[in-house]
């Protein structure tokens, strides 16, 4: 694309006329770091909780920058001879140039958006799942990679910045994808990262305390997933649009949507798609979906309160797609699971050990509810041990709650490190302890992760429960800036054969 096309929604009227017809040269790139700038390439200078990109305008022009995007113009380099725009907001520019570049491809994909504090991951894994199964390719953008059928991209964010976002959807589009299915964080909700994606269709799982370190109180948190559902739907050009709530999660009561999008409620209370669980066991879960028109019941091959939440939100978004509530349920009879979500690591012991990724209070507390359930209606007496740590450098107001939700709901905790990042791993482990009160004596701690999980494994008789959380996906810990490889899934099934040698 040429400088002059990708610049048609901005004023150039400054541009010198000494300075020839770069206008018409072809655009290489767009970025944001200066690593990243290539011969050619337009260069937006984005403000950063760390970094400013204003300080790195020089470097930015002589590594061949053709176009400077900017907010202020007091670092452009007195001689550089191309083109600069100042605006007001340049995260916004950012975003629309990346869109503009890769010529728009949301618009060729049928885009889901998926927020919420917990559920994004595993609802973009069933959609994944529930298209498939009908034979239609939907890439995937999230938490644990990026990724189209065989391919697949790693990724640092859940919700990577404009330019990333963008090549990747045109990725999607060159591998044959017919729609995206995308986590939708509240981060990139506020710096404007998705603004130029169009979606057809939008999901709410829920709000829970998480992220206050960035957004400070709920009522932002919430304002800022509001915005996926009023701000992103005003901006998109698809038709219908629809919008799939969580009526049993307060904060979906409270939600608005644009005024184009059909909203879709779902949960256990009376709703659009009101769901009851029937049977549940740590195998799999007998559901029944009631709406205007049919009810519907299913055996799916999971277990937990939350995933089956995750199913129906999936199921009902589906809908939107073209396939019916009960060609949905019926794709999940072999859904194989999402990676680190409730995920069962399968051995030959008789111990029951699952890997999750709960990193919140309410996460924590839905998986120990499920499991403690589960327990109730199978009349079991096996105990409940639950290992798991808070992360570094992130919202410390959770780390007392987890503890005390760890404590009530089951046997035996052990509090460990989970990604300590530039924090003492002690001083965490010490923190979330305050959250247990004096009488409590059911919980230890042990900083090292590995010996924290062989010492539960061994603990746990035949039928207990082991339930490691926090980092579930995640193969490696995070110790100061080093990335080391880690795996609790890897370390407990390790523990576990050893036990049967």
């Amino acid at each position: 694309m040429k400088l002059n096309q990708l610049f048609s929604f901005f004023d150039t009227s400054g541009v010198r006329p000494e300075a020839g017809d770069f206008l018409e040269r072809e655009v290489t790139g767009i970025c944001f770091d200066t690593r990243k700038v290539t011969q050619d390439s337009v260069f937006v200078a984005i403000k950063g909780s760390d970094n400013d990109g204003h300080n790195y305008l020089a470097q930015a022009a002589s590594a061949g920058a053709i176009a400077l995007v900017v907010e202020n113009k007091s670092n452009v380099p007195a001689d550089y001879p191309y083109l600069v725009v100042e605006l007001g907001d340049t995260r916004a520019a950012l975003d629309m140039l990346a869109s503009r570049f890769y010529n728009y491809p949301s618009h060729e994909l049928f885009c889901f958006g998926v927020t919420g504090t917990n559920g994004k991951t595993s609802i973009t894994y069933i959609l994944e799942h529930i298209l498939a199964f009908h034979h239609k390719k939907a890439g995937v953008i999230g938490t644990v990679n990026h990724r189209a059928g065989e391919k697949v991209w790693t990724t640092q964010m859940t919700t990577p910045d404009p330019v990333t976002l963008q090549a990747r959807l045109r990725d999607f589009v060159n591998e044959g994808a017919v729609a995206a299915a995308m986590e939708v964080s509240s981060h990139a909700l506020e710096q404007s990262r998705v603004k130029s994606v169009n979606f057809n269709t939008v999901i709410f799982t829920n709000l829970t305390l998480d992220h206050l370190d960035y957004h400070k109180t709920m009522q932002n948190y919430f304002e800022a997933k509001q915005k996926l559902f009023t701000d992103m739907m005003w901006l998109t050009h698809k038709s219908p649009k629809f919008a799939v709530i969580n009526i049993d999660d307060s904060y979906g009561r409270r939600l608005k949507v644009a005024e184009d999008v059909i909203a879709w409620t779902y949960g256990q209370r009376e709703s659009d798609f009101q769901f009851k669980i029937l049977n549940m066991n740590f195998s799999d879960t007998e559901i029944e979906v009631k709406t205007e028109v049919e009810t519907i019941r299913a055996l799916l091959p999971v277990t937990g309160r939350h995933t089956i939440y995750n199913i129906v939100a999936s199921a009902v978004a589906a809908m939107s797609f073209g396939i019916s509530l009960e060609q949905s349920l019926e794709a999940m009879r072999n859904f194989t699971g999402v990676p680190g979500r409730l995920q069962k690591v399968n051995s030959r012991s008789e111990k029951i050990v699952f890997v999750d990724y709960a990193h919140t209070p309410d996460a924590l507390e839905n998986v120990l509810n499920s499991i403690v359930q589960v327990r109730a209606e199978s009349k079991l007496q096996n105990k409940i041990f639950t290992v798991f740590g808070c992360g570094g450098d992130r919202d410390k107001s959770k780390r007392p709650l987890m503890a005390k939700i760890a404590a009530k709901l089951s046997d035996f905790v052990i509090v460990t490190s989970d990604n300590p990042r530039t924090e003492n791993p002690e001083a965490i482990v010490n923190e979330v302890c305050a959250g247990f009160s004096g009488g409590e004596k059911n919980f230890e701690s042990i900083v090292d992760r590995e010996q924290a999980i062989a010492k539960a494994l061994q603990a746990a008789k035949p039928g207990d429960v082991v339930l490691i959380a926090g980092k579930g996906h995640e193969d490696y810990q995070i110790i100061g800036t080093e990335k080391r490889y880690f795996s609790d899934f890897d370390v407990a099934k390790k523990y576990l054969n050893q036990e049967l040698l």
